[in-house]
């Protein structure tokens, strides 16, 4: 059983699921079921549950919402993909926000009389004092009001964040409660001391069912606090908030954060079940320190809690908590684990200061594996030991997600003792299937995912033992790739054909050059080393040098006739058909080089491409003598014809078999001198100049459309466009 809702006609959503099983589409549930063994299109059967006219999608959604947890289809029936669930919250969230922005402005305008988010931040930093003893003893009443006071000290702290200046945020937190007659004296810093506080918290704290929210309440609110960035493009480089992060009192945690954080990550530990951490719903919709709150918000205001927090919205927050209808869980779902992975991406991408290196950089840069008994360099004041085959094991497993490809992203690129221990491992394939299949799904990722998933292909294919162990490991039935079926191929073959359809994708849709560059220095990279290639895989790296020419023919027609037509007519602007050329040109010839690598380097490792080659030798006549490609095209002439000599030697009509035997006795026959040497391909991924300009408004990206229980109202976002994630 399926539960589903939809805003079109009944006949449109089920006609959907119809063609998801007629074209295969696995990867949604409805066709991966009906395109089991024993299963059939024709078995389907539809019908409605509820009908209504509902005033939005969320009423829709909440409606489906609660047939899928009355008839528990997440457990008995085909519901899977719950991305719509973070739309749920979202909405929920959006709710939350109009219905407490007025009090939050209210406090913003009685903060400097009444001093109440100074008073509400020493209640919680009381509290927390106690926390840790608090979750041995399994003091649940403490941790709740201790979570509940860190929920809306997070709530209003959003709402100042975005209204105002980090001078002016800072300044809120000095003011306190003026008696008559009473003079001030100089306050303490409370948001370094809320920081320190936050991080404790998250390092110190053991993770455990009732601590779980309040651990995810922590991490939140310090993504909150760095998210000045969203609002302020001024401080991309300078912050406040990151100088009390890079020093001061936060300083010395910098690696237990870092190390914490990783550990979340690789955990996956899943929120809860309901019923079984510290939040009990109240019968008037709030709790202990919600009424508190409530007041402290309002100054002298009346006290109104049900405006405060909605009961529905409360299930939400307490992700799956005891309330009026517990949300489902989702399937190797972690909230912990992924805001633990954001707050670790949004501390990486942090600018260095003057006079201080980004200390979380530097502990992410540094760290080693626990079965290293080496030595730290010296000086590495932030270096710190984890187990990188646990670390390994999440990294294959959670690559479907932008963030966790931006991770393996910048552990490769920059933590040299990750990258030489990824490469030493014997199952690379789990590792970079989960990438290919990013690429071969371009379609429906986000451009910055794919293009993070090809440089890690990138910086693997600089590796000469990568480039030949891909060729060792052999494969088959690969589900995901549906242009043809691959009962059998080798890793690397299989990397070629989804490098090369990228390719061709780019080619006909996108035309982004730097993603064109990258694609053919990877595979420039590996071609000295291809080893077996699949007769498919030959077949397509010629497909696509066939492409190009026709490419380049047809531009040079073009302007051609441009040309001609311009004799006759007036004086008007030409199109720039030379640059076109020039760009194509250089395509085409990194082609030719890739082919020459693999030929002069392993020929007689290689007898499919020489076979593809012969098959389509007529592609290269025009090139021999063109004056940007004749010196390589030397060697990939001299291999047609020493091959098309040998074969009009053996007679006509061969069978395929026959001249694939012809070629493996050829390529031996060949002396190796006669083929020119050229220098070696190799090219190195280098980050551009300033990178945080790509990768801060990114991760702040990823913050906004995967972050748990955050809700910004977009127009005021000035980091990025909502298009540009």
């Amino acid at each position: 059983m399926y539960i589903g809702q939809t805003g079109q006609s009944l006949r449109k959503r089920i006609n959907g699921h119809k063609s998801d099983v007629k074209n295969y589409n696995i990867h949604k549930p409805v066709g991966e079921h009906f395109n089991l063994s024993g299963h059939a299109i024709t078995d389907m059967k539809v019908a409605i549950l509820k009908q209504k006219n509902f005033k939005s999608r969320l009423q829709r959604e909440t409606a489906e919402l609660e047939f899928i947890c009355k008839l528990d289809t997440i457990n008995l029936g085909l519901n899977r993909d719950l991305e719509w669930l973070s739309h749920y919250a979202s909405a929920e969230l959006k709710l939350l926000e109009e219905a407490t922005i007025s009090i939050c402005k209210s406090l913003v305008e009685n903060n400097p009389r009444t001093g109440n988010l100074g008073a509400l931040i020493k209640v919680f930093l009381s509290r927390t004092k106690e926390l840790k003893i608090s979750a041995e003893c399994q003091n649940h009443l403490f941790i709740w009001q201790a979570h509940n006071a860190l929920f809306i000290i997070c709530c209003l702290l959003k709402v100042f964040i975005c209204q105002m200046s980090e001078e002016e945020l800072q300044l809120h937190f000095t003011y306190e409660e003026r008696m008559p007659g009473s003079y001030g004296v100089e306050c303490e810093d409370l948001i370094e001391e809320l920081l320190c506080c936050l991080i404790q918290l998250i390092v110190e704290i053991p993770l455990l069912d009732i601590t779980y929210s309040i651990s995810l309440e922590a991490v939140t609110t310090l993504l909150v606090f760095l998210s000045c960035q969203l609002f302020h493009k001024e401080i991309l480089r300078e912050s406040i908030i990151h100088k009390y992060l890079m020093r001061g009192r936060c300083l010395p945690y910098t690696s237990r954060l870092v190390k914490t954080l990783l550990y979340n990550f690789i955990r996956q530990e899943r929120s809860p079940p309901p019923g079984s951490h510290v939040f009990q719903q109240q019968t008037d919709g709030g709790g202990l320190l919600y009424g508190f709150a409530s007041g402290v918000a309002r100054g002298r205001l009346q006290k109104r809690k049900k405006d405060f927090i909605k009961a529905g919205l409360w299930t939400v927050f307490t992700l799956g908590g005891v309330g009026s209808k517990p949300a489902p869980q989702q399937e190797q779902s972690s909230p912990l684990a992924n805001q633990s992975l954001l707050l670790l991406l949004v501390l990486a991408n942090l600018t260095d200061a003057p006079d201080t290196p980004n200390p979380y950089r530097q502990a992410i840069m540094s760290f080693k594996n626990t079965q290293d008994s080496t030595a730290f360099p010296s000086p590495s004041p932030h270096a710190f030991q984890i187990n990188f085959n646990s670390l390994y094991t999440a990294l294959c497993e959670q690559q479907k997600s932008d963030q966790a490809t931006l991770l393996l992203y910048i552990l490769l690129h920059q933590n040299s003792n990750v990258r030489t221990y990824m490469l030493a491992r014997t199952d690379m394939e789990n590792l970079v299937l989960p990438i290919l299949e990013i690429l071969y799904q371009v379609e429906e990722r986000n451009s910055h995912h794919v293009y993070m998933a090809l440089i890690i292909l990138l910086i693997l294919t600089e590796d000469d033992g990568f480039n030949r162990s891909i060729h060792e490991v052999i494969l088959k039935n690969i589900t995901w790739y549906s242009e043809r079926v691959l009962t059998e191929i080798s890793l690397g073959s299989l990397l070629i054909l989804v490098v090369i359809r990228t390719i061709q994708y780019n080619m006909t849709r996108t035309r982004d050059k730097y993603l064109h560059t990258n694609c053919l220095a990877a595979l420039a990279n590996m071609s000295a080393q291809f080893r077996s290639l699949h007769q498919y895989a030959a077949q397509r790296i010629i497909s696509l040098f066939s492409l190009l020419s026709k490419k380049h023919n047809k531009v040079l027609e073009q302007a051609t006739q441009t040309l001609r037509g311009s004799l006759s007519s007036d004086d008007s602007p030409l199109p720039d058909y030379a640059q076109d050329l020039n760009v194509i040109e250089e395509v085409i010839r990194m082609m030719l080089e890739i082919i020459n690598s693999c030929l002069t380097n392993s020929l007689h490792h290689n007898p499919n491409l020489v076979y593809a080659l012969l098959y389509k030798r007529d592609l290269f006549e025009q090139f021999r003598t063109h004056p940007s490609f004749q010196d390589i095209m030397q060697n990939i002439d001299l291999v047609i014809s020493f091959f098309s000599s040998r074969l009009e030697q053996a007679g006509a009509q061969l069978s395929v078999e026959r001249v694939l035997e012809i070629i493996k006795q050829g390529a031996v026959a060949l002396p190796k001198d006669r083929l020119r040497k050229f220098p070696e391909l190799k090219f190195k991924y280098v980050e551009e100049e300033q990178p945080e300009e790509f990768f801060i408004p990114y991760v702040w990206s990823l913050v906004y459309n995967s972050a748990v229980a955050l809700y910004w109202n977009p127009q005021d976002i000035q980091l990025f466009t909502m298009d540009s994630g």
